[in-house]
């Protein structure tokens, strides 16, 4: 008989993915944009990365990946992922099914609504990390793929051609689909994979060295720019009543605060005529406020008086329109701007602490030049100054980790430096590790915080938004927010967003959900990583196994300390060493796709202290006094 805490977890998993069937041992990684990472087997995840392509051989190709094509679309039903994409006039759907431990279905229909002398192809990479030695056998309907300890085995329903390419170190395998595409062709075939490999079980060490403590981490932070009046309000009170949220950023709706330019607006708003949503945005201000933490306040979108040219003379290229502001209306903009501060200290009683336009490297949606960027900091930042508004302005706030290059001539302008309160980038693309450490030594040399203005993983994923429900999306985010709290010691990260908006709940009609609100796998990652002491150090930690990513914390005054481990792999031990000689019993919070922050005890002797991490799972340490 199933215990209740086996059918909550049971219930729990059946809720975020759809369906009332236990998952299999085998977890094939689909992406919403069609590609396969790989088959987890036992955790263990056997790699590679399948896409769709559509060119030539050796020359021109299209293939599908991360915001790539257009209008990607992505749906589970049980243990079987669907996905829907389109390029160049040919449309690729898809049907991937786990079938058992290692054995997965792929169904794959191709339609062309074009003629092109070029092919589409069924594409497999596989990279020297554990396919340096691969030998790949190819004949109608079997790819077979060997490696000291990977083994991958496609088996087709029909005779395919398939070709062995080296591109950029990896080794590349393209079964053709269709050689040549012709308006209304159509192709149809199975694939059955079944993978196996080396599974890891051996212990993760992991050390901490207490005696150099790093940043202060204040806590997880959220955005609350709000844009559902009917969906936002349910998910903003379940995070706020449910998370401890250290940092907040709303929206400054610029314009409609000013919309006329010949207006006062502090005159127009105290004579009863201030914009519903401009009301709203300051009441989640104040709101924020009142709960102790720190308040950012970013601009999207400026009044059409302050755009150079007008709005009309500018197109949209997807979701970026990067307006630019006229140069000849500073004076004009910054008193606009700094009356919107002047306003809610006097009626709201809130003092932002940081001030910027949101991404504009990119421009969405006013656009900066690098040396703009570093000329509006000296000027804004000095005309606040003159009204003794206590507002600092984010130094990049841009819009990738990427563009580093973006912030450089504000960094290299001492002028500059003394209006800047912290420096900021958005996470949604990721980035490797030589980047977070330049954006954690740009803090550093003007010392003064880092801080994440938006944390996420995908900034397309509102377009299938399905995939939010996804253990493997919610495995990736959390990955990125251990290793940016690893390498780059943030102030705080804050999640883009606490609201329906890429929302960590689900029902409620969010995204057309049905039934009632609740919280998914990605709410109890965020949750366990925001119940990190508050206003704790970052610990150093050293890990002896590259699957199982590291972070922590601790807040030395009241002796609360924190140990963040991600298992990317399959069920291993960790021993942690280097605890406080004051620490005796830790509680051990697990969460994965069918725990919720699962509680238990272990118990810590001479600094150590031994936990169990399930294969594909969050484990957080947290000392009990």
């Amino acid at each position: 008989m199933m215990k209740k805490q086996q059918i909550y977890r049971f219930c729990m998993a059946a809720l975020l993915c759809g369906s009332l069937s236990l998952p299999v041992s085998a977890q094939t990684e689909v992406m919403a944009w069609s590609n396969i990472t790989g088959v987890r087997v036992d955790g263990e995840l056997m790699d590679f990365e399948s896409a769709f392509a559509v060119g030539t051989l050796n020359g021109d190709m299209e293939i599908t990946g991360k915001e790539k094509q257009a209008r990607p679309r992505y749906h589970r039903d049980g243990n079987m992922q669907e996905t829907f994409t389109g390029m160049r006039g040919v449309e690729f759907h898809q049907r991937v099914t786990d079938k058992g431990k290692g054995l997965v279905e792929i169904a794959v229909e191709v339609s062309s609504d074009t003629t092109l002398n070029q092919g589409a192809y069924y594409r497999i990479a596989l990279t020297p990390e554990n396919y340096a030695d691969a030998k790949v056998r190819t004949s109608g309907k079997r790819v077979k793929i060997t490696s000291a300890n990977r083994e991958l085995t496609f088996n087709l329903n029909k005779s395919l051609k398939a070709t062995v390419e080296k591109e950029d170190g990896n080794t590349v395998i393209y079964i053709r689909l269709m050689p040549s595409l012709k308006k209304g062709g159509k192709l149809s075939c199975t694939m059955e994979l079944q993978a196996s490999g080396q599974i890891d079980h051996s212990d993760a060490n992991i050390t901490l060295d207490l005696g150099n403590p790093g940043n202060l981490f204040t806590g997880f932070g959220g955005n609350f720019r709000l844009q559902n009046p009917k969906a936002d309000p349910q998910v903003i009170d379940y995070c706020l009543e449910n998370l401890r949220v250290a940092y907040g950023r709303v929206e400054f709706p610029w314009r409609l605060w000013h919309p006329e330019e010949g207006t006062d607006p502090i005159a127009e708003a105290e004579s009863g005529k201030l914009n519903e949503r401009v009301e709203q945005s300051l009441l989640m201000a104040q709101r924020l406020k009142a709960m102790g933490m720190p308040v950012i306040l970013s601009c999207w979108f400026p009044p059409a008086w302050a755009i150079d040219g007008g709005p009309e003379s500018y197109k949209r290229n997807g979701g970026v329109i990067a307006y630019r502001l006229d140069p000849e209306k500073k004076e004009q903009i910054y008193k606009s701007m700094a009356d919107y501060l002047v306003y809610a200290k006097r009626h709201y009683g809130v003092e932002f602490s940081m001030f910027s336009f949101n991404e504009s490297d990119l421009g969405i949606d006013v656009l900066h030049t690098p040396q703009e960027h570093a000329d509006f900091i000296k000027e804004f930042g000095a005309y606040l100054a003159k009204l003794n508004l206590p507002t600092r302005m984010l130094l990049g706030d841009n819009s990738d980790a990427t563009t580093f290059d973006f912030i450089l001539p504000a960094l290299n302008d001492e002028t500059t430096h003394k209006y800047i309160g912290a420096v900021s980038f958005h996470s949604w693309r990721g980035c490797d590790d030589a980047t977070l450490h330049k954006w954690a030594g740009a803090a550093r040399a003007l010392n003064v915080p880092l801080l994440v203005g938006e944390g996420s993983t995908d900034a397309a994923a509102h377009r299938y938004a399905e995939i939010f429900n996804e253990s493997t999306f919610a495995l990736y985010e959390i990955n990125l927010y251990v290793r940016i709290c690893a390498i780059c010691q943030p102030l705080s990260i804050l999640q883009w967003q606490l609201t329906s908006d890429y929302s960590l709940l689900w029902g409620g009609g969010i995204y057309g959900s049905q039934g009632p609100l609740h919280p998914t796998q990605r709410f109890f990652n965020i949750k366990q990583l925001a119940s990190t002491p508050a206003d704790a150090l970052a610990i150093p930690v050293d890990c002896s196994k590259k699957n199982v990513n590291c972070a922590a914390f601790g807040n030395y005054a009241r002796g609360e300390y924190a140990v963040h481990m991600v298992n990317n792999g399959s069920a291993c031990k960790a021993v942690i060493q280097g605890l406080p000689a004051s620490v005796n019993q830790c509680k051990v919070w697990t969460t994965n796709q069918t725990d919720q922050m699962t509680e238990t005890l272990v118990s810590v002797v001479n600094g150590k202290a031994e936990v169990t991490l399930p294969p594909i799972s969050f484990v957080t340490l947290v000392s009990v006094k």
